[in-house]
């Protein structure tokens, strides 16, 4: 490190992780209690400091991979939190990102690890500094992201029934789907594929799988729902 700026004040960088999944029709979020202080047992976002030998891009990987042990994981940024008081151990300012993931690929024994879990978002508790804000920011870029990208694929099994895939938006809005006109807007979707596979453990009548192709949706990227 230089001696350069030393007369003006140091500020701590933090990154948060908010991270979305999708299980049992619900679109959930990992929390778990603070395991530091200030605010010690709290419910809290999962995130860490900044180091030196790293961008806020590499922290927020970092981060991301110590709790959930994946790699390539979709995440975006949802923005900077630096409120003057909103930590009250020191100033700190946070870079808040979301990642989606399938709840199926999560590894059980890092749950344990970690203190965390899977929490239905609108239920979610009161937690920590102003990670409320954060979660609310990025529930709504997601939600806008999904109308324009089909980011919504993250949250689902390779395999999936197009009842998944309506309750999952469902989820996400807030609100219902007209049944009729989503699954029409689905099947004029080359990329959505229909499967010769059939469910025959959440499905009575045994619901046809889908998948979706990436590899046909970059030949023409063209997704609104």
């Amino acid at each position: 490190m230089t001696s350069f700026y030393f007369e003006h004040q140091k500020i701590f960088l933090a990154v948060d992780c908010i991270i979305f999944g999708f299980d049992d029709n619900k679109l959930k979020i990992l929390i778990g209690r603070r395991q530091m202080d200030p605010g010690r047992g709290e419910w809290s976002l999962y995130g860490g400091f900044v180091r030196n030998d790293e961008s806020i891009d590499e922290a927020a990987d970092r981060t991301l991979y110590q709790l959930t042990g994946m790699r390539n994981v979709y995440m975006r940024q949802v923005g900077a939190f630096g409120s003057v008081k909103r930590d009250p151990g020191e100033r700190v300012v946070s870079i808040a990102y979301y990642a989606l993931i399938n709840v199926k690929d999560y590894d059980e024994h890092l749950l344990k690890e970690h203190q965390v879990e899977w929490v239905n978002v609108d239920e979610m508790p009161h937690l920590y500094s102003d990670h409320n804000v954060m979660v609310e920011k990025a529930r709504k870029l997601m939600r806008q992201k999904m109308h324009t990208e089909p980011v919504g694929f993250e949250l689902l099994p390779d395999l999936f029934t197009l009842t998944q895939l309506q309750r999952l938006y469902e989820a996400v809005k807030g609100e219902e789907v007209d049944k009729r006109n989503f699954r029409k807007r689905i099947k004029d979707m080359d990329f959505i594929e229909k499967t010769d596979l059939i469910d025959k453990e959440s499905s009575k009548r045994g619901a046809a799988f889908y998948r979706f192709n990436k590899k046909v949706y970059s030949l023409e990227p063209n997704f609104k729902l």
